[in-house]
């Protein structure tokens, strides 16, 4: 399904009464950003579209999500997770706009624990420019590397190896490796 950036950002402007310039004063960004980004002519860093959505206030996960309501029961099959961070969101375009995958369990909206199953392909990247948002996170490493940069740290984690950190630190992962890297991670409160 092929998610429409422009329109959803334009509904929710509208929704709560917002002009574009009014948007663009409180996040910080230029009016013309959010006039390409709702004509669709252009696609939002992770950053830009953060600090966008912190305005409305809404997370990512909740603008991504879909109208399917949550199914009942606490088992989700893994055909029933939803891709909640198309690609496109970091500015990929191509074959780089299938490069990155997070898959969440369930509704976050409706849970105080947001979980996701990662999938970096090689080169795959959540964009040059550090992204933060207000929450505590932690995953573990399944399969691959990542190189991971919280702040002005970073390190290269392979199987096995976990992270964990407050989120509101500019933060951004990388797959450096030859292969896919797969990553179990959760975040508290729900916030991307």
């Amino acid at each position: 399904m092929d998610f429409d950036i422009g329109k959803r950002l334009k509904a929710i402007r509208t929704e709560k009464g917002l002009s574009q310039r009014e948007l663009a004063t409180r996040a910080g960004v230029t009016n013309g950003l959010i006039s390409q980004l709702e004509q669709n002519r252009s696609s939002p860093s992770v950053a830009s579209l953060k600090r966008i959505l912190d305005v409305i206030p809404m997370t990512l996960s909740e603008f991504f999500s879909g109208v399917q309501a949550e199914p009942p029961g606490f088992v989700f099959r893994a055909d029933e997770l939803q891709e909640i961070n198309p690609a496109h969101v970091f500015g990929l375009t191509g074959r780089k706009a299938e490069a990155l995958s997070f898959r969440q369990v369930g509704d976050a909206t409706r849970h105080n624990l947001q979980m996701l199953h990662e999938t970096y392909l090689p080169g795959a990247d959540t964009g040059e420019e550090l992204y933060a948002h207000e929450a505590e996170e932690a995953g573990i490493v399944i399969d691959g590397e990542i190189e991971l940069t919280v702040g002005p740290e970073t390190a290269t984690l392979g199987p096995g190896d976990a992270y964990i950190f407050d989120s509101r630190l500019p933060h951004r992962f990388r797959n450096t490796g030859a292969r896919p890297c797969i990553i179990v991670s959760a975040c508290t409160p729900p916030s991307f």
